[in-house]
């Protein structure tokens, strides 16, 4: 009987430990990135969001650190258009977190600039309402199924921005 128990209790385990230790959509991505920002010794990134019109995103880049990132609409795409022309990135980066719509304002802080982790010390804003994914849902007041749900939101969203970001760092042939 004890035979049986502990071989439920390692099958149990190994089940639920392939969900929690799958990599996030938005993990290999950063790895890209980060990769790119450290060959061409930059601290900071931006783009227009090719899919969506007037939306910009940027990213602040501190090795071995952590990956700030916003995602917004701006009002005067012309003015982030001309900074973007000047690869004045950090510049962008503070005109969406500070003068973007607040309604389309994306920002993710990835605490050790390693993706999105459903049981990490990552943070993700959208249009104002935040969500710390840090493993307690019940802190958060939500169920475990929410919690995997805006966690596989999150992560789709912020692989999007990253893709968008890797864009800008293509070289043109």
């Amino acid at each position: 009987m004890t035979r049986v128990r502990s071989l439920t209790v390692v099958l149990l385990l190994s089940l639920a430990v392939p969900a929690a230790a799958q990599e996030s959509k938005s993990a290999v991505l950063v790895k890209q990135l980060t990769a790119a920002l450290d060959a061409g010794k930059l601290d900071a990134i931006a783009a227009r969001d090719p899919s969506t019109p007037d939306t910009y995103c940027a990213a602040l880049y501190f090795p071995n650190a952590q990956l700030l990132v916003v995602s917004a609409r701006y009002s005067a795409p012309q003015l982030l258009d001309a900074r973007l022309a000047r690869k004045e990135y950090r510049d962008t980066y503070i005109d969406l977190s500070s003068a973007s719509v607040p309604a389309s304002k994306v920002f993710v802080q990835d605490a050790a600039a390693d993706g999105l982790k459903a049981q990490g010390f990552d943070t993700f804003e959208e249009a104002g309402k935040a969500m710390a994914f840090d493993g307690d849902w019940k802190k958060q007041k939500i169920s475990e199924q929410d919690y995997q749900k805006a966690f596989a939101a999150a992560d789709e969203r912020y692989a999007k921005i990253l893709s968008a970001l890797l864009g800008q760092l293509k070289p043109t042939s």
